[in-house]
């Protein structure tokens, strides 16, 4: 059974995000994700998740979907929570059971800081979903294009994002294959003691090391027997036209920034 990794896989659609334009589509996901981080107040957490929760019904990607591409992250963010609710000491106590000692302000942070990042998840996870790695590539070329004035393979950089997309479900099927073999063999990593789990690990990594190397062979030839020069000038199949939803798009961002801006004085 394939692991279920989400990330990098493409939903075909027809819905405004993915008729936008790559490149503002990036710049729009990249102001949203950057601007959880200025997120302080109740107020705040829940424009930003009202805000998160309407792009998920304009995009039409059905909710499991857009679940099952965040439950990984999810999980190491309620991780981060119990980890805030114990170890914070500020505030006030609320509880305390002998040297647990739960404070508001350990409940503060262990509610704020996941519940932000969520909203950051949820941006990156239905830029993904809404956007093809062809796409993706084309806009960070673009944005990075006039690096290459100083000597930054821009396109290279671009290109190499592309591929990571495209094997990241190769590696995940593999990974699970190569589990399933060592478990028919009786070498489970999750039977026995510390010490052997640790030991059970090491010869899954060596076959998945000695996959993606082939893999990364198999490309390399791929790319020579198609002439492949990397930063050489080539033509787009289709090319990218910035039009009026997409500025539209912008202005709403920069208005949702400057709301959760104006949140925060309010606050």
């Amino acid at each position: 059974m394939a692991l279920k990794l989400s990330i990098g896989q493409y939903w075909p659609g027809t819905s405004l995000l993915h008729r936008l334009d790559p490149r503002a589509k990036v710049a729009c996901a990249i102001l949203m994700m950057v601007s959880v981080f200025f997120i302080r107040s109740l107020a705040q957490l829940g424009f930003a998740w009202a805000c998160a929760l309407a792009l998920v019904l304009v995009s039409r990607v059905p909710l499991r979907k857009v679940l099952s591409s965040i439950k990984p992250i999810v999980f190491m963010l309620t991780l981060l929570s119990v980890c805030n609710l114990l170890l914070v000491k500020t505030g006030d106590v609320l509880v305390q059971f002998g040297p647990l000692v739960i404070t508001t302000g350990s409940a503060w942070a262990a509610l704020l800081y996941p519940l932000r990042l969520v909203v950051a998840v949820i941006v990156a996870a239905l830029l993904l979903l809404t956007t093809t790695p062809t796409e993706l590539t084309d806009a960070f070329d673009a944005g990075l294009a006039p690096l290459a004035r100083f000597g930054l393979p821009a396109h290279e950089l671009a290109m190499v994002f592309s591929l990571m997309l495209r094997f990241i479900p190769t590696i995940a099927d593999e990974t699970q294959a190569i589990l399933d073999a060592q478990t028919s063999r009786g070498g489970a990593l999750a039977e026995g003691s510390p010490l052997r789990r640790v030991k059970a690990v090491v010869p899954v990594v060596v076959a998945l090391l000695a996959s993606s190397t082939r893999h990364a062979n198999n490309l390399s030839r791929a790319l020579d027997a198609r002439c492949y020069v990397g930063g050489a000038a080539r033509s787009h199949w289709h090319p990218l036209h910035m039009e009026r939803r997409d500025w539209v798009a912008l202005a709403m961002t920069a208005a949702y920034v400057g709301c959760l801006l104006a949140l925060s004085l309010v606050g």
